[in-house]
């Protein structure tokens, strides 16, 4: 039973989470003019037009490596214009923005929930931490489950911040980089790494760099939430 609940939080956090970063992708997107996500129903926190989208990267892939790995992973899209991106390079980078600073803010919601119920006596700091035990219950009953769903928000929506920033196409962080370039510059660059032969290196480089560099942010954010206890 206990693996049941856990699988169900675990697949619950992840559908939230993606959910919220392709709805900030859409709702910047239709602020910077462009309705082709609006139009298809992905500015909005209803997962079902996101997993109608992409059946599988929500819905097949998380439950395969839930139960092959213990945890879910997936993917998303959200569908934009490109002559929209071409002609306003600036509003499609804040476009990629959006997403991970979405899940970069509900790490910040649930580390507030973690310190409140830390506060108020419901939840505890751990003794090791974890992917699902950033904290742990103080006494059994419905604080259990609760502490494990905000714990796999914590960690979920700290992968997703950190590893769309990376700056290899095709994730969020190398449409980002035009933020910094002119709109010329920007144009050249995105038409250069749309190439489909650039996406498979980036996820290559994107996997090789990722554990060197998320362990660290994850022990400092865990760090922060638990002063004075100094993990890792």
């Amino acid at each position: 039973m206990d693996k049941i609940v856990e699988g169900v939080c675990w697949y619950l956090a992840f559908l939230f989470s993606v959910t919220v970063h392709e709805a900030a992708h859409a709702w910047m997107a239709k602020f910077g003019g462009d309705m082709t996500a609006y139009h298809g129903g992905q500015v909005s926190l209803d997962p079902l037009p996101h997993i109608r989208r992409e059946p599988v990267g929500m819905v097949l892939f998380p439950l395969i490596s839930l139960f092959a790995m213990g945890w879910p992973f997936g993917y998303a899209s959200t569908p934009y214009d490109p002559e929209w991106a071409h002609r306003y390079p600036k509003r499609a980078a804040l476009m990629s923005c959006a997403g991970p600073i979405s899940n970069l803010l509900l790490v910040f919601l649930s580390g507030i929930i973690i310190k409140i119920g830390t506060t108020i006596g419901y939840f505890a700091a751990p003794h090791s931490i974890g992917n699902a035990t950033v904290t742990i219950a103080s006494h059994p009953g419905a604080c259990t489950s609760v502490a494990l769903l905000v714990s796999m928000m914590f960690t979920l929506n700290l992968i997703l911040t950190v590893l769309n920033l990376i700056p290899f196409p095709p994730l969020d962080g190398s449409g980002a980089i035009a933020l910094f370039m002119s709109d010329e510059t920007a144009r050249r660059y995105r038409a250069f790494v749309r190439n489909p032969t650039f996406g498979w290196i980036g996820l290559l480089l994107a996997w090789k760099v990722f554990n060197p560099l998320f362990h660290p942010i994850f022990l400092y954010a865990i760090n922060l939430l638990y002063p004075g206890m100094r993990y890792g």
